[in-house]
C-alpha cells in the first residue's frame, strides 16, 4: 500500500535550524514526506549556518534527509520551491537572487490567493539587533541555545513524572516586559510593511512565535519554529490559510490512514458510517 499524503495547494515553514542541536528534524521529516503541495515555501532559518560555524552545531543523516526530500518535491512531484533568507543563513544574501527549474532563493515573495496577496518574508529586518549589531546577535543566540539545553533536561524529568512538554523559552516571552514589547513592534512593522507594498496579509517567522490573527485589517500569519512549536502554514484547496502544528498534523495524517484502509477493506462498498465519517475534504489520500 502506497504511503498517504495529505495535499495542500500551499505549505509555508520556517526555522527549522538544521544543524542545531535541538532542532525537530525527525518531525519536519516526516511531515514533508506525508505533504504534497503546488507550492512550498521555506521561509527562512532553514539551516542554521550560525550553529555549524561552532562545535556544538552538528550535520546529521536526518538533515541530508530533509534536503533530499525538498529535492524529489522538486524532480518527482514538480513542485515550486521558494527559499526565502533568513538570518541564520544570512550567507545566501550575497548571491541572491537565484533562479533554477522550480527552486528559488528570493529576499521576499508574494503569494496570491483568491485574488488576494500576502507578503511572505522572513522577517529578520525588523530585528534592530540581528540587523544592526551582529555580536550581540550571535552572544542572544548562544544563550537561547543555552536555555534550549535546560529546557531539554527539566523536559525528561517531567516526562518521567508524566507530565507534558513545557517550554521555558515561551514562558520568558510571556513573562519579560520587553520580550512582550518586541513581539508587539515586530507585528506592527511588519502589518506596516504589508500595508505599504497592498497586501492583504502578511506570513513571517523569525521569532519562534506561531499565529494566526487579525492586526488592523491585515492577515498576520507567523509560521513558528521546528524547535519548539512545530507549526507549519498551510493553503487548503479552498484557499483558506491554517497554522496547523505537529499533533494536528498526525491527527489529519490518521484520520486520512483509517479512510484509506477502510475503502481498501471494502472496495466499491457504500458503507453508512464512512458516510459520517468527519473526514476533512482538504485531504489527499492517494
Amino acid at each position: 500500500m502506497k504511503k498517504t499524503v495529505l495535499f495542500f495547494r500551499t505549505i509555508v515553514i520556517s526555522d527549522v535550524h538544521l544543524g542545531m542541536r535541538n532542532s525537530k528534524v525527525e518531525q519536519v521529516n516526516k511531515f514533508l514526506k506525508h505533504t504534497n503541495c503546488r507550492t512550498l515555501i521555506l521561509n527562512g532559518d532553514i539551516i542554521d549556518a550560525w550553529s555549524l560555524s561552532r562545535r556544538r552545531g552538528t550535520w546529521n543523516k536526518h538533515c541530508t534527509r530533509f534536503i533530499r526530500l525538498i529535492l524529489k518535491k522538486i524532480e518527482k512531484k514538480k513542485t515550486k520551491v521558494i527559499y526565502l533568507r533568513g538570518n541564520h543563513d544570512d550567507v545566501l544574501r550575497r548571491f541572491m537572487p537565484i533562479h533554477f527549474e522550480g527552486f528559488n532563493i528570493l529576499e521576499e515573495y508574494t503569494l496570491h490567493i483568491k485574488g488576494q496577496k500576502y507578503l511572505v518574508l522572513h522577517g529578520d529586518v525588523f530585528d534592530r539587533i540581528t540587523s544592526k549589531y551582529a555580536v550581540i546577535a550571535h552572544l542572544g543566540d548562544i544563550g537561547y541555545q543555552l536555555l534550549l539545553g535546560i529546557n531539554r533536561l527539566y523536559n525528561r524529568y517531567r516526562s518521567w513524572k508524566g507530565k507534558r512538554y513545557f517550554s521555558l523559552s515561551k514562558l520568558v516571552k510571556r513573562k519579560v516586559k520587553k520580550a512582550v514589547n518586541f513581539i508587539g513592534k515586530f507585528e506592527s512593522s511588519l502589518v506596516g510593511l504589508a500595508k505599504h507594498h497592498g497586501c492583504s496579509g502578511v506570513i513571517c517567522g523569525h521569532i519562534h512565535t506561531a499565529e494566526d490573527k487579525m492586526l488592523d485589517d491585515i492577515h498576520y500569519l507567523n509560521s513558528g519554529d521546528w524547535v519548539e512549536s512545530l507549526t507549519a502554514i498551510v493553503e487548503h484547496k479552498d484557499g483558506r490559510l491554517e497554522l496547523i502544528d505537529y499533533p494536528t498534523f498526525e491527527k489529519l495524517l490518521a484520520e486520512a490512514e483509517m479512510a484509506k484502509k477502510v475503502e481498501s477493506d471494502h472496495p466499491g462498498e457504500q458503507l453508512p458510517e464512512l458516510e459520517e465519517m468527519p473526514l476533512p475534504n482538504r485531504l489527499l489520500t492517494t
